[in-house]
């Protein structure tokens, strides 16, 4: 059974903090002029809450975070209700209940609500000032599918897609903002973290000049089915089919590999020393949607 999830992803530059939201809301739905068929559109990490980079950045960040109930998630939600797509804005700053500073990324459903809402875990320190969250984020799409969410340096961190994929996504949405040499290697990792726990990785990053760009779309044996060729501002469109994790977990990446039914119910549990913890044989496959 075909499960298409037509996408967009959207390299563009930071919206600067202080603007209006009323520019993004016509930077999608133009984005929805051009490519109507969306489904699910995708912004980089902080795409709306851009700085300048001076001594005041904290500060600046700070004045830019709300509570998720406030009231630029009130218009984005009507945004998504709007246009009737999902959409995840990039990342926001998030004040938590007790003044935390949160980098987060929410989910927005085609009928207008607030469906999910993840705060990174790895904040790239000691450069980034957020909190970091502490849970994992999925979100059930009807009628497609489950995805992931992680953020930006949550990807050099391999315990962070494989809970996504443990937990059922089939799809990990990776909003990224990186300004430095190393997305080559961010490149090698998406790719990697789609190998090892079959799922599609969706990493889309800030263009030019801020941003190193070079966003992607890889499938569940860690083929790259579209990529940006450089920082340029740009949009990726493609048509996943969700279903092809079912394929690739049934039949092995290549034909041969299929991680996910390494265990048989006669293994012993593997100590975890690092966790304070095991594999258990009788909970290793991951859940469904």
């Amino acid at each position: 059974m075909s499960r298409p999830l037509p996408l967009a992803l959207v390299q563009a530059p930071p919206r600067p903090a202080t603007a209006p939201l009323s520019g993004f809301t016509e930077d999608v739905g133009q984005l929805l002029d051009r490519f109507p068929q969306t489904r699910l559109a995708v912004y980089p990490e902080l795409h709306l809450c851009g700085v300048d980079g001076s001594p005041s950045a904290t500060e600046q960040l700070q004045e830019a975070a709300e509570p998720l109930d406030g009231p630029r998630s009130r218009q984005l939600a009507e945004l998504a209700g709007d246009l009737g797509i999902w959409l995840v804005p990039g990342t926001v700053c998030e004040r938590g209940e007790r003044g935390e500073l949160f980098n987060t990324a929410p989910v927005y459903s085609p009928d207008g609500r607030l469906v999910a809402s993840y705060r990174k875990i790895f904040p790239w320190r000691p450069h980034e000032p957020y909190d970091p969250g502490d849970r994992f984020v999925v979100a059930d799409l009807p009628g497609v599918g489950r995805i992931g969410i992680s953020i930006c340096y949550d990807a050099w961190f391999p315990e962070v897609a494989r809970q996504l994929a443990w937990l059922g996504a089939e799809a990990i949405v990776n909003p990224v903002m990186t300004t430095t040499a190393d997305r080559a290697q961010e490149l090698v990792l998406a790719r990697a973290n789609a190998i090892v726990n079959q799922v599609f990785v969706l990493s889309v990053n800030t263009a030019g000049p801020l941003g190193t760009g070079r966003s992607l779309v890889v499938d569940p044996e860690g083929r790259v089915r579209a990529e940006a060729p450089d920082s340029a501002p740009t949009v990726l469109t493609d048509v996943v089919d969700l279903d092809d994790v079912t394929r690739v977990r049934t039949f092995g990446t290549a034909g041969l590999n299929r991680m996910w039914d390494q265990f048989t119910d006669a293994d012993t549990p593997i100590d975890l020393p690092l966790y304070g913890g095991r594999i258990d044989p009788g909970r290793w496959r991951p859940a469904t949607g």
